[in-house]
């Protein structure tokens, strides 16, 4: 486990390279300092990339046993992926989700880090450099809403409304193997409202604060959801994969659904099977 002191020190790393290495570089980024990865909107900016360093050499230094995955090291590298896997402390940085929001100058992106211990997620930061504050769980613990001058607010789940047509979630349809796609697609009508911020952990933000009850995702990063399962675990919610496993920082394949109760994720998983 990680003691307070070194909790307090991963949050006050995050926090400090986003300001050094990320928000100057929000709505000031040229053309060249932006590249695409596997696909025209699957962008990388030279924010990213320095935010990922300086995280990655800092948390060495504060940890120096854990292994460290980040997003960009990934990309570079598939090998660094099965780091997750291993036993020990594996800290997992996503140094900017939502780049596609934060290149086209979207305020709706943030910093995903999660720690996780013999392959079980145990701390979880989804932090918004735009307003320096963040949603926070360590295991056991709950979850927190945390603001810059010291403020906590506990976050526990309201409950759903009774009815799906009352519902709002998240669903990226474009995620999901085109096979899929129109079935999916067909379930929409169903609900009050879906959409997709492109940002998993603002996603995650928003649900753990009850302002949408679900989330249906079709690819399995471990840097978009490690951390924000564990936290809206903690804030009381459910999170499994549509077959019913639970879900594990090592997967990489099949469809993960989040409700905010076991109720509402019964009624969802039968729609979406």
């Amino acid at each position: 486990m990680l003691s307070q002191e070194q909790t307090s020190a991963l949050i006050e790393l995050v926090r400090e390279t986003a300001r050094a290495e990320i928000t100057p570089h929000f709505r000031a980024l040229t053309a060249g300092q932006i590249d695409a990865k596997s696909a025209p909107d699957d962008l990388v900016t030279v924010a990213d990339r320095a935010a990922e360093l300086a995280l990655t050499q800092a948390i060495h230094e504060l940890l120096p046993d854990a292994r460290i995955v980040g997003e960009e090291a990934v990309a570079a590298d598939k090998s660094v992926l099965a780091r997750v896997k291993e036993p020990g402390l594996v800290v997992v940085i996503d140094p900017i989700d939502g780049t596609w929001n934060y290149a086209n100058g979207i305020a709706t992106y943030g910093v995903i880090l999660a720690v996780i211990e013999d392959g079980k997620t145990i701390f979880g930061l989804l932090y918004d450099p735009s307003f320096d504050d963040w949603i926070m769980a360590t295991r056991g613990v709950g979850a927190l809403y945390c603001k810059a001058d010291g403020t906590q607010v506990p976050l526990t789940l309201p409950a759903p409304p009774d009815a799906l047509s009352d519902c709002m979630g998240f669903m990226g349809i474009y995620l999901f193997p085109k096979e899929r796609q129109a079935a999916i697609a067909a379930t929409l009508p169903s609900f009050r409202r879906t959409m997709t911020l492109r940002c998993s952990c603002h996603e995650y933000r928003m649900m753990t604060q009850g302002h949408a009850q679900f989330g249906l995702s079709g690819m399995l990063n471990v840097w978009d959801h490690a951390a924000g399962v564990l936290i809206y675990e903690e804030a009381g919610g459910v999170a499994r994969l549509l077959d019913g496993r639970p879900y594990d920082p090592a997967m990489r394949k099949g469809h993960l659904l989040t409700a905010a109760s076991e109720r509402l994720w019964e009624e969802l998983a039968e729609l979406f099977v």
